[in-house]
């Protein structure tokens, strides 16, 4: 029978612990070293605890099992990374264990759903861009070819690639993901490839790299454009043949893992220039997805609002709801940031405004002025007389409403004629009304001259 948690804890004195209650509460364990977890399937597990451990780097293979429902020991100095998006499905304990403590969290985390391959295989979003896009996702991900994001910074680039993932036959195995740009270059072929005891300063132990954490699964090399010349030479030899060495190492070893690369640069350009490799350019460009930019797909903003405030509901921010003046300035917005930006948005709303309603002007105003040129230039458009009704202000004596606005219908009916010529099927066609719908507003306010002249009597 399959164990139901998973426990990684340095600690001997802990771990039996939590293994102990566990079992008197009859939840099934296993226990594991936390450096040889990379190649567990995470649908051998209900759950996973992890707890405190000696190296304090997070192994690249745990991201299969952090799908999981995550029991947390509070003292573990990286627990806050781990837990940052994972509010939806997380617990924390603390040391010393109290039977009410371990019964109390594993009852929330059955309550609970971790995050599933359907979910994270669909885009947020159904505008026309996103369901090429998703398309595309759909038709590729099953077969092992290598995939080509591009798109701007903040499109969500590493989404596409879990969605990728997710739908592939590899979505039980591990997804490991390493951003080429933001690691040191004479770090990259150890990152990469791992490296041997002793193969330099401060290797004091053998270490897999990321080809070897994502065997059997997906390898996703982010930002793939800032990788230097030198280490293009060595990648491409192993796209080519599947092999490589760690560090410091003469034993050849074999991989097999998915590559799907990203970037925001233009490879071509970059080829151009010298500064990407041709050969891995097209070795890597088998299969290109562009992933559009925000102000591409607008019509997308209220659902990847709603989303990111679900999220932060889960984490406890507090839900937002936003009227629909805020959504049309946020659709409004260029949005150099993308999705990253609006994400970033919309947590700062949910700060400043827990559990509340979001008004057009409650936005930072970069994020209104958009509106507020609409408004500006539909003002614009309306007649003098009618534009100059909406700009007063009640009177402090009041006013008869209903002259009021009819005063304001027969200007916009007398400026709607003038501009057809007379004609009462084009004036109803301006005004979005039913031709006999305005002939009867012409009789109800005696423009009879009007009337004779667009109906020819």
């Amino acid at each position: 029978m399959q164990p139901s948690i998973l426990i990684i804890e340095s600690d001997a004195a802990r771990r039996a612990d939590l293994e102990l209650m566990l079992q008197h509460l009859g939840v099934r364990t296993e226990c594991a070293e936390f450096a040889n977890i990379t190649h567990r399937a995470a649908s051998a597990y209900q759950a996973v605890y992890l707890g405190s451990v000696e190296d304090q780097e997070l192994p690249a293979g745990l991201t299969e099992l952090q799908r999981l429902p995550l029991l947390l020991g509070a003292e573990a100095s990286w627990a806050d990374s781990v837990a940052k998006d994972r509010g939806e499905a997380c617990e924390r304990i603390i040391f010393p264990l109290t039977m009410h403590q371990v019964r109390t969290a594993i009852s929330r985390l059955r309550g609970r759903k971790a995050p599933n391959a359907a979910t994270e295989s669909k885009c947020v979003g159904d505008s026309k861009a996103m369901r090429i896009m998703q398309g595309l996702i759909e038709h590729v991900a099953p077969y092992d070819s290598t995939v080509l994001i591009l798109g701007e910074s903040g499109t969500g680039k590493e989404l596409v690639a879990h969605a990728l993932h997710a739908l592939s036959p590899r979505h039980d195995r591990p997804f490991v993901a390493i951003n080429c740009g933001a690691i040191p270059q004479e770090l990259m072929e150890s990152e990469l490839f791992g490296h041997e005891k002793g193969a330099f300063t401060g290797a004091v132990a053998a270490r897999k790299g990321r080809f070897e954490a994502a065997d059997g699964g997906t390898l996703f090399l982010d930002e793939i454009g800032d990788m230097s010349l030198t280490m293009q030479v060595k990648l491409l030899r192993v796209l080519q043949e599947r092999t490589f060495e760690r560090v410091g190492g003469n034993r050849t070893l074999r991989c097999d893992v998915r590559i799907v690369a990203a970037t925001h640069r233009d490879l071509e350009a970059e080829v151009a220039a010298g500064r990407f490799r041709e050969d891995l350019y097209f070795r890597l460009n088998v299969f290109p997805l562009e992933s559009p930019a925000l102000r591409e797909r607008v019509e997308d903003i209220p659902d990847l609002v709603r989303e990111f405030s679900k999220r932060l509901g889960m984490r406890g921010l507090g839900s937002l709801r936003y009227t629909s003046e805020a959504l049309q300035a946020l659709q409004v917005y260029p949005w150099p940031g993308n999705v990253r930006e609006l994400g970033n948005l919309v947590e700062r709303m949910a700060i400043m405004y827990p559990n509340g309603v979001v008004r057009a002007a409650d936005l930072p105003k970069k994020y209104r002025s958009g509106v507020q040129d609409l408004e500006a230039a539909a003002a614009a458009q309306l007649p003098e007389v009618g534009r100059q009704e909406i700009e007063m202000l009640l009177p402090s004596a009041g006013l008869d409403l209903k002259e009021y606005l009819a005063t304001i219908e027969i200007a916009m009916i007398q400026q709607a004629l003038d501009l057809s010529g007379g004609v009462v099927a084009r004036a109803a066609n301006l005004l979005h009304l039913r031709r006999t719908t305005l002939v009867e507003k012409l009789r109800k306010y005696e423009i009879s001259t009007v009337v004779r002249e667009a109906t020819g009597t």
